[in-house]
C-alpha cells in the first residue's frame, strides 16, 4: 500500500458563514497534522481595532487610512488559535455582537484586504519554512489568497442549517442552554445579510474557486466532513 505524505499540504477551505468551516478545518489541521489559520478571525481582530480607536466604519477612507496601524498577531496551532492585537489577547473579544456586525464592512475595504492577505501569505510561507503544511479557512483563500493551494475545497450548507448552528455557537458563548425560534430566525436574517455583503463586495468577493472541490455539509455529521476533505487533501497530494 502506497502512504501519501500529506505533512506539506496548504488547503484552502472557503465558504459562507455558518458552514462549519473553521470546526472543519481545525479538525481537518489535526488529523493531518498541519498548521491552522482563521483569516475572519483577523478580520475581526481589524474590525475590533477600528471600533476601540472609534473610526467611522462608515468612511472607507478612514478605515483605509488606519488599515496598517495594528499588529495582528496569530498562533497557528488548531488546538490554541489565539489573536492579539498589539499585545492585547483579542480571541475572545472578537466574537462579540459589535465585532461580527462591524467586519463585513471593514473587510470590504481594498487597503483592509490587501493588508490582511500580506500577512496571511506570509503566515503560510512561514510554516512551510518551518516544514510544516497549513489549513486556511476564509472566504477568498483559495482564489485570492492562496491560488495554488494543493487542495481547495468550498464548503457550504443549507441556510437553515447554517443558521442553526450559528446560533448554536452563540448560545453556548453567551452560556444560555440553547437558541429559540426566534434565534434562529435572527441569526438567519443576520447570516443572509453578510452574505450578500461578502458576495457583493468588488474586492475579493466570497465566491469558489473554479478548481474548488464543493462539500455540502447539510446532512454529514462534523467527523464525516472532516473525513471527506482529508480524503480530498489525500488525494490530491497523491496526483502532485
Amino acid at each position: 500500500m502506497t502512504v501519501v505524505e500529506t505533512s506539506q499540504a496548504i488547503v484552502a477551505i472557503d465558504g459562507p458563514s455558518g458552514s462549519g468551516k473553521s470546526s472543519t478545518s481545525k479538525g481537518v489541521a489535526r488529523a493531518l497534522g498541519l498548521a491552522y489559520l482563521d483569516t475572519g478571525a483577523m478580520y475581526r481582530a481589524m474590525a475590533w481595532y477600528m471600533l476601540e480607536h472609534e473610526v467611522d466604519l462608515g468612511d472607507r477612507a478612514a478605515v483605509a487610512a488606519r488599515a496598517n496601524e495594528p499588529v495582528i498577531a496569530l498562533a497557528v496551532d488548531p488546538d490554541r488559535p489565539e489573536i492579539a492585537v498589539d499585545g492585547v489577547d483579542v480571541t475572545e473579544l472578537i466574537r462579540g455582537e459589535a465585532v461580527t456586525g462591524a467586519v463585513s464592512p471593514v473587510a470590504a475595504v481594498p487597503e483592509v484586504r490587501a493588508r490582511l492577505v500580506d500577512l496571511q501569505q506570509a503566515a503560510v510561507a512561514d510554516s512551510q519554512r518551518r516544514g510544516r503544511g497549513i489549513v486556511v479557512e476564509g472566504r477568498d483563500i483559495g482564489t485570492v489568497v492562496l491560488p495554488d493551494a494543493t487542495a481547495k475545497i468550498f464548503l457550504t450548507a443549507d441556510a437553515q442549517a447554517r443558521a442553526a448552528r450559528r446560533a448554536h455557537e452563540d448560545a453556548g458563548r453567551a452560556g444560555a442552554v440553547g437558541p429559540g425560534e426566534s434565534d434562529i430566525a435572527a441569526t438567519a436574517q443576520a447570516l443572509a445579510a453578510r452574505d450578500a455583503i461578502d458576495s457583493g463586495r468588488a474586492t475579493s468577493p466570497l465566491r469558489p474557486a473554479e478548481d474548488a472541490v464543493h462539500v455540502d455539509g447539510t446532512f454529514m455529521t462534523l467527523p464525516e466532513v472532516i473525513d471527506r476533505i482529508v480524503d480530498i487533501v489525500t488525494e490530491a497530494c497523491a496526483g502532485q
